[in-house]
């Protein structure tokens, strides 16, 4: 799907349907239109009953779908994170029901996940504590990775946009044509640098709060032996810490290594 095709169909239809009237989570191409009912689905489903008045407690709606190349980053953009930001507090209002002033929504592309066929979206609903005013000004200072071991296009990355990738070569294609950009590439031929896969891991950074997390985009069946060695973790204060296929990610602190197969990186805050 074009980004073409979302704006026509986002005009067409997206407002045609009303909060709550259900959807399938299912299919292999969803329509802006469809997104939006199954979000609004979900919830509403969240919503609870507290003394005759309805509350929805979740700060954070988080959104995974699933899309294939440059669709992901399409997704990930600052528009359709705030238009289903939006919709999210339009529907809640249409119920009569109260949320936190500091309601938001995030939203992650997931490109080549198979193994769950037909499902295209998962919605996750959270309660964030709000970080203590004395951290704030730490967390919002910009973010870099330092290539430890290994060859890289670049001895260091800034972390300045929302999302930054990470994998064995520039350029990845897939049989439609190109599928993603990694930031940070290890295309030179080395034993380490054979370890990183083409599409690793990418990292999303929060301008809001400045947090960056950590994400697996490794692709391994579950049950496979390959599972218990999911080929990135990191290592912080000495202790190892996996980092697999999810929709949360880890979150990353100061001076934390980052091990893509062999090759390592060090995250810093500047």
């Amino acid at each position: 799907m074009r980004i073409a095709d979302l704006i026509e169909r986002l005009g067409r239809s997206v407002f045609e349907t009303p909060f709550g009237a259900g959807a399938e989570v299912a299919g292999d191409s969803p329509e802006i239109a469809e997104v939006r009912i199954a979000l609004l689905d979900e919830i509403k489903k969240k919503i609870q009953r507290a003394g005759g008045k309805a509350l929805f407690p979740y700060n954070v709606v988080r959104i995974a779908i699933r899309a294939d190349g440059t669709d992901a980053a399409v997704f990930e953009r600052d528009f359709f994170r705030n238009f289903f930001e939006e919709e999210v507090r339009k529907g809640l209002a249409k119920e009569s029901c109260r949320y936190p002033a500091d309601l938001r929504v995030e939203i992650r592309a997931i490109t080549g996940d198979t193994r769950e066929k037909g499902k295209w979206l998962r919605v996750e609903t959270v309660a964030e504590d709000a970080p203590p005013p004395s951290e704030a000004p730490r967390l919002k200072r910009a973010g870099k990775l330092v290539v430890v071991s290994g060859t890289a296009n670049k001895s260091e990355v800034p972390l300045q946009k929302t999302r930054t990738n990470i994998g064995r070569l520039i350029d990845v294609y897939k049989e439609e044509g190109l599928s993603r950009r990694n930031d940070l590439a290890f295309a030179e031929d080395s034993p380490i640098n054979r370890t990183v896969s083409r599409e690793h891991a990418h990292i999303i950074h929060d301008k809001k709060t400045g947090e960056y997390r950590l994400y697996n985009d490794r692709w391994y069946k579950p049950g496979n032996k390959a599972e218990s060695n999911c080929g990135l973790w990191i290592v912080r204060d000495g202790m190892g810490q996996e980092v697999h296929r999810d929709m949360r990610g880890t979150r990353l602190l100061p001076g934390d290594e980052i091990h893509l197969g062999k090759a390592v990186l060090k995250f810093q805050i500047k």
